[in-house]
């Protein structure tokens, strides 16, 4: 009997697949899907290119077109303006040494021939040959208005600058300032006859009321009609420094910086005290010198002060009181103008100028001292 390939082969049946037990964990095959799924990257290494040769520059001229060219930096405008800065400052040094050998020039010849003690004595003789003129009445006349003024101006331009700067809204501040600025524009003129018609009647009152209360002591003793004294030219001296001292002073306390006035207010301070202990003191140097400026302006202001003052009679006793007539220098000179009419008679009073010019340059350096020690300490 023929046997077949189908007998022959031997027939495999299919096992039968297991039923997954519910109860056991499935078993994987962690060979096979290592070869299915790498979670590692491959990393593909490639080789670096040959870097390139650097190109070859470019020459301009053999392709016909224009290169870069940088300007050249000209040193000519900083040479011609530190050339003119050098130069003013020279002039203004110059011209102050100018002044001073041309009054010591003109004086010199009246100061040999002068008959008294050019510093202590309070005569003014300059009748034809004769010279007799000394200048200790019209210092202390000059130095007890500028101080008096300088005295009754620098607390109220304080204040009025720490008000502009401090408490009020710039809205209000604004045409305030405006108004005070204003001041330095009226004419010493106008200041002289309103001191001498409104302001010297007007203080008449307090001069009588101080001569009552102090008048024992000797700068506040009864001297002249009190309408012209050295007190109604102080005051009104006190107002025209009153706009330069506040303009200055304005413009210092408005600079303190923000954070010294914040750290101020942070550790509690009120008002006054963040004024006291981070205004006043970054702004004093700027005080200081705005003090002496005014100062200058009183001590050299001739119109106002000649209205008002009551020019005492020759040889009169000498008197310290602030209720007192009297001249200083520069209304000694305009009001004896009409003298100059030789070399001798003006060469007295322009000794006089020049005793104004050095006491003038004296305020200023030691203002200038005084601004940058406290500028130093501040």
């Amino acid at each position: 009997m023929a046997v077949t390939d189908t007998d022959a082969t031997e027939r495999v049946e299919p096992e039968p697949v297991a039923t997954a037990d519910p109860s056991l964990s499935p078993v994987v095959d962690h060979a096979t899907l290592h070869h299915m799924h790498t979670p590692v990257p491959e990393v593909i290494h490639h080789r670096a290119p040959a870097s390139a040769p650097a190109p070859a520059p470019i020459d301009h001229a053999e392709r016909g077109t224009p290169g870069v060219k940088l300007a050249k930096i000209s040193k000519t405008g900083d040479r011609v303006f530190r050339t003119m800065a050098i130069t003013s400052g020279l002039v203004i040094v110059l011209l102050v040494l100018f002044v001073g050998v041309f009054l010591l020039a003109l004086a010199l010849p009246s100061l040999r021939a002068d008959q008294d003690n050019f510093l202590t004595s309070r005569s003014w003789t300059v009748v034809g040959n004769e010279l007799r003129f000394g200048i200790a009445g019209l210092l202390w006349t000059t130095v007890l208005t500028s101080l008096l003024a300088m005295a009754i101006a620098v607390p109220v331009s304080i204040g009025v600058a720490l008000c502009l700067t401090q408490y009020l809204h710039k809205r209000a501040s604004g045409p305030v300032s405006f108004v005070v600025d204003l001041l330095a524009a009226v004419p010493s003129i106008i200041f002289g006859l309103w001191g001498l018609i409104v302001l010297g009647p007007f203080l008449a009152r307090a001069a009588e009321w101080l001569i009552s209360k102090i008048g024992w002591i000797p700068l506040f003793s009864r001297n002249v009609d009190p309408k012209g004294s050295v007190f109604v030219a102080s005051v009104v001296l006190a107002i025209m420094m009153l706009p330069i001292v506040t303009a200055i002073s304005r413009d210092v306390f408005a600079q303190t910086p923000r954070d010294h006035i914040e750290a101020a207010l942070a550790l509690g301070a009120t008002r006054w005290e963040v004024i006291r202990t981070a205004v006043l003191p970054y702004g004093r140097s700027g005080v200081i010198s705005a003090s002496m400026l005014g100062l200058g302006r009183a001590l050299g202001e001739t119109i106002a002060v000649m209205i008002i003052l009551t020019t005492p009679p020759p040889g009169g006793p000498f008197t310290p009181s602030i209720f007192a007539g009297g001249e200083t220098f520069a209304s000694k000179i305009a009001n004896n103008a009409s003298q100059f009419d030789s070399p001798s008679k003006t060469g007295a009073f322009i000794a006089a100028g020049l005793v104004l010019f050095l006491v003038t340059f004296a305020v200023n350096a030691m203002a200038r001292v005084i601004a940058d020690r406290g500028g130093a300490k501040s």
